[in-house]
């Protein structure tokens, strides 16, 4: 049988050792040997013996994702073989965390990461009780953490001559080390007159980055 379908490129391999890669732009192939956690729902195939359960987040983070809405159901993946993930084809990357690091990240982005890797739900200092996902998930320990973007992020390195400000509805995630507030880019007058659609934004500062997707459009919010 021939077609460009079976190019080398689209063929998994077997691994050689443990741990995630980018199998394409799309998905994460993850090799496991104990086990990992990835957003429930995001197995799209597998092979060996693996087992897929809904992972507990503890009483504080049940109770925070109650209130916030925050999106980051999860599984636990354990056992023995190759797991590949993926959400609605959008686009793969993937983090290494070392310790000392922090990476604040939205639940919606989160696609898969080790078990090495502890992560908070925290309100996203400065914002107040405004929606658009500001109550995001912190990452700290040392491990790898896959991540996913509708479309090729933007990634704005953030100086403490240069603050940097993102739409609510787009950003995916920033060094947690950010001073974050909200800042109001639209006079009082303007939304009188109907408004810009620009009248609040993230505001950033302090040296790190934040990373932004190339579209404002809300997503669908995860399931639970």
């Amino acid at each position: 049988m021939q077609s460009d379908l079976f190019a080398s490129k689209n063929m998994a391999q077997y691994s050689s050792a443990p741990g995630m890669e980018l199998q394409n732009e799309k998905c994460v192939k993850y090799t496991v040997n104990g086990e990992c956690y990835a957003r429930q729902g995001a197995m799209v195939a597998f092979r060996g013996n693996l087992r897929f359960e809904k992972k507990g987040q503890g009483v504080g983070n049940f109770l925070k994702r109650q209130v916030t809405g925050e999106g980051l159901a999860l599984m636990t993946v354990s056992g023995q073989g190759e797991a590949w993930f993926a959400h609605e084809a959008a686009n793969c990357f993937i983090v290494d965390i070392a310790p000392g690091d922090a990476l604040t990240v939205n639940g919606r982005n989160v696609l898969c990461f080790d078990a090495g890797l502890h992560y908070e739900i925290g309100m996203v200092k400065g914002a107040g009780m405004t929606g658009g996902g500001l109550f995001n998930s912190v990452f700290t320990g040392q491990g790898r953490l896959a991540v996913i973007c509708e479309g090729i992020p933007i990634v704005i390195p953030v100086s403490p001559q240069a603050p940097v400000y993102v739409d609510t509805d787009a950003v995916v995630g920033w060094s947690a080390q950010l001073r974050t507030s909200l800042h109001r880019s639209q006079s009082v007058g303007s939304m009188i007159r109907g408004g810009s659609g620009e009248a609040v934004q993230l505001q950033l500062e302090g040296e790190g980055f934040v990373i932004v997707r190339p579209s404002e459009a809300k997503p669908t919010p995860a399931s639970n």
